[in-house]
Parts: C-alpha cells; structure tokens; sequence
C-alpha cells in the first residue's frame, strides 16, 4: 500500500473507533436514564383494578421508549397500605395503587369520602370532587407524593355473618378494622360498637374463626376474596365510597424527564377516566354473582335509611377533628347540606 492508502485506511479506522465510542456512551447515558417503578397494590390478579395497571404499564413503556418500566406487585404482597407507603418513603418501592385507607396516611383530608352516608350516589360523589379535588390533590403533592389518577373502587357495604337493620344490631357484631388504623377503632368504641384490628390478608381466616363477624367493604371486593363466603348477609346500604389513587413518590417522578410525565400523565387519565364511565358501577354485577352463590341481600327501606343517617350525624363530633380534620369536615357537611336544600 502507498502512504497515501494507508493514510486513508488510519482515518477510516480512527472514525470506526470513535463511532464505536460513542454508541457504547450512548448505550450507557440511555441506560442509566432507565427508571423502573416498583409499584405495589392489594388488587389481585385478574381483577379491573389489577388489568388497568397492566395496561398503565404497557402503555407508559411503549409512550417513553422503554425508558420508564413500572413493574407490579399486586395481592398485597408488599403488605397493607398502610406497610406501602412506609415502603415509598424509605424508597422499597415508588409507586402504590391504594384507597382512602393508605391515601389518608399521606393527606388525612381525604377520609371526608368515607364519612358514613354523606353521599347517596355518584352524582353527589362528582359534584362534591368538583369542589374540593384540587385541595385533596395539593395535599399529597405537598407531602412529598404525585396522584397520577383518581378512580373510584365502589360503594362500601356492610357483609356479615349475622343480618343486621339497625345499629344496634351491628353494635353485637365483631367488626374488622385495618391493622394499625387507631382512630377509627377509637371511633368505634365510644359509638359502642366493637372493633378488632387486623390485617386485610388476614380476614378470610378471621372470618372463617369467628375473631370478626362484620366487614365493610366493597362488593367486588367480598367477590374476589371470597370473604361473602362466610360473610353471606350484606345490608343494601351505601356506607361510604372507597376511592383510590395511583400515587408516585415525588423523588422518583422529579427524575423522569418532563416530556414523559405529560405522557405518564395523559395515559393515566385517559385510563381513569374509562374506569369510571364503566367499572365503577360494577357493584350490581358483583352482587348479582354472589346472590348465585348463596349471598342473601337484606333491602333497606327508606325509613330506616334516614333513621341510620340521623343516627350517624351523632358520631359527627368525635369524627371531626379526629377522624378528618375540622376544616374539610366542615366544608364537606355545609357543601352537601347545600346541595340537598336544592
């Protein structure tokens, strides 16, 4: 070869070196901007709840190029909501799909929606959110997490061992309470009722040993875990609505670029939003599966729904204050009083 070739050659050599470079710098830099969300739930497999966070992350993972993953840990296997979000703030994991009862952890303001009987329907549910959303979503923000959507899981109803009508018969009644949840158990006993503290993986088996008799959970929540089973007797009574938020540690989503938190954001909304046009009124249909299987439903007539309204309103000074803060209680009670005078 002549000089002039091999000169030709060592340039053609040096740019494949440095074009090599930096595709492995590039391999790098994008690997390193990689984020996985290790993000926990108590849906279980194959519930909605469960399918929509699975679409969540196939769609996030296509919207940001593989460079945002959220992976999955459902069936309370990270622990009840409250073990989730002391996991998000020590860092475990990044993200959870909880309810009110993990939600109030993070901004006690949002227990005004379980407020017993302070909504007799969606309708009331949307109109009061309309006001009041952006503070409940402030509140988090403020205390170090992101609401990615709201999605409401159902209305709470009262599924037991015995029938129950009236409070009185529920105050002969074991009744389950969350593991850790003090203050509603405080609650509970000076209304003169009885509580027992446990875990919600525990309370098929608390059932099925007669350590509780009475739960207040949702339909779709009695069907997938099988707890109507023992507890065949549910009172048709809106007790109060469980919602729920799929919420991200802020540290976590301040490290995922702008341009993919809109994307994250949009996809989120979009998903929530078809939740509840259609899954929210998915009681009925839960209902109806387990009348099937031996659920005995008790109606309720309209006097004894305003007799176990009236009734309520008397816990309303030890809620307040304790159970959800003295602002937003005040404001919950004057807007919906407000509504129903229309």
């Amino acid at each position: 070869l002549n000089k002039q070739n091999r000169y030709s050659i060592n340039i053609m050599l040096r740019l494949f070196k440095f074009s090599l470079i930096c595709i492995l710098l590039f391999s790098v830099l994008t690997a390193g901007k990689r984020t996985v969300i290790k993000l926990a739930t108590l849906a279980p497999e194959g519930t909605d709840w469960h399918g929509m966070l699975v679409e969540l992350s196939q769609k996030v993972k296509k919207a940001t190029d593989g460079n945002v993953i959220i992976r999955i840990y459902p069936s309370g296997v990270v622990g009840d909501e409250r073990d989730m979000i002391r996991k998000m703030r020590i860092g475990q994991i990044h993200a959870a799909a909880i309810t009110t009862e993990g939600l109030s952890e993070i901004n006690p303001d949002v227990n005004v929606f379980i407020i017993p009987m302070l909504f007799d329907g969606y309708d009331d549910v949307d109109w009061f959110r309309n006001k009041i959303g952006k503070k409940l979503e402030d509140g988090i923000k403020e205390n170090g997490f992101t609401p990615l959507l709201w999605a409401d899981v159902g209305w709470a109803h009262w599924f037991t061992v015995k029938p129950i009508r009236y409070p009185e018969d529920l105050k002969k009644a074991k009744i389950f309470t969350w593991a850790g949840d003090y203050k509603t158990a405080e609650l509970w006993g000076k209304a003169g009722y009885m509580s027992v503290l446990l875990a919600s993986i525990d309370i098929l088996s608390g059932l099925q040993t007669g350590l509780i008799d009475a739960i207040s959970v949702t339909p779709i929540a009695a069907l997938a875990s099988q707890w109507f089973g023992v507890a065949n007797h549910m009172l048709e009574m809106k007790w109060g609505l469980l919602t729920s938020s799929i919420i991200i540690d802020n540290r976590v989503w301040n490290r995922i670029p702008s341009g993919y938190q809109k994307s994250i954001l949009k996809i989120a909304q979009e998903i929530g939003d078809r939740h509840q046009k259609i899954y929210r009124y998915d009681d009925e249909k839960a209902i109806e599966i387990m009348k099937e299987h031996g659920l005995v439903v008790h109606p309720q007539s309209v006097e004894d729904h305003l007799f176990w309204k009236s009734h309520l309103k008397t816990w309303y000074p030890d809620i307040r204050g304790t159970f959800v803060p003295e602002d937003i209680f005040d404001q919950a009670i004057e807007l919906m009083e407000q509504r129903e005078s229309k």
